[in-house]
C-alpha cells in the first residue's frame, strides 16, 4: 500500500518552468518580439559607421642616433643611456625600449593613449636636446626624433613569383 502511494505521488509531480510556459502560452507575442529584434538589429547594423581601413593610433616616438665606428657597448654607454635618462622624466610615458647595436642607437618611447602625440613629440625633442650636452662631440649628425604613424605603413604586401621571362 505504501509503495502504491509513493508511485502515485511520483506520477503527479509536474515540473513547470515559468518562462517556458509563458512563451508557449503567448506564441504570437514571442514571434512579434523576435521580428522587432530582427528589424532593429538589421537597422542598427546598416546605420553603424564602418571603415575599410580604420586609423590605429598608438602614440610612439622613435629616436635614432648614428655613431659610426663604435661597438654596441660604447653606443649604449655614450648615447643610449644619457638619452634614456632624460626621457624617463617625461610625463605620460608608458614604456621605453632601446637597442644599441654597432654604430646605431634606437629608442622607442611609447606613451599612454590619452597623450597628445604632438605634445609628446615636442617633449621628446626637448629631452633629446637636454641630453646633447652629455653626448659625444664627434657625432656626425644630431639624434633624429620622429613619431611613428601606423596609417603610413602598408596593410598588405603582395609578392608574385613564377617562371616568367624578363621581357
Amino acid at each position: 500500500m505504501v509503495m502504491n502511494e509513493i508511485e502515485e505521488k511520483k506520477q503527479k509531480v509536474v515540473r513547470q518552468f515559468p518562462l517556458t510556459n509563458l512563451s508557449l502560452n503567448n506564441r504570437t507575442s514571442v514571434y512579434l518580439l523576435v521580428v522587432i529584434l530582427l528589424v532593429f538589429g538589421a537597422y542598427s547594423y546598416r546605420s553603424m559607421p564602418k571603415e575599410l581601413f580604420p586609423d590605429i593610433v598608438i602614440p610612439m616616438i622613435y629616436v635614432q642616433t648614428i655613431y659610426p665606428g663604435n661597438p654596441p657597448v660604447d653606443v649604449e654607454n655614450l648615447i643610449t643611456r644619457p638619452i634614456e635618462n632624460e626621457l624617463e622624466v617625461i610625463k605620460g610615458v608608458k614604456e621605453i625600449r632601446s637597442t644599441s647595436s654597432q654604430d646605431i642607437s634606437s629608442i622607442f618611447v611609447e606613451f599612454n593613449t590619452n597623450v597628445d602625440i604632438k605634445k609628446a613629440l615636442q617633449d621628446v625633442k626637448d629631452a633629446v636636446d637636454k641630453a646633447k650636452s652629455d653626448l659625444p662631440d664627434d657625432l656626425i649628425q644630431d639624434p633624429t626624433v620622429m613619431d611613428i604613424d601606423f596609417s603610413e605603413f602598408p596593410i598588405v604586401y603582395v609578392n608574385l613569383s613564377g617562371d616568367f621571362s624578363i621581357n
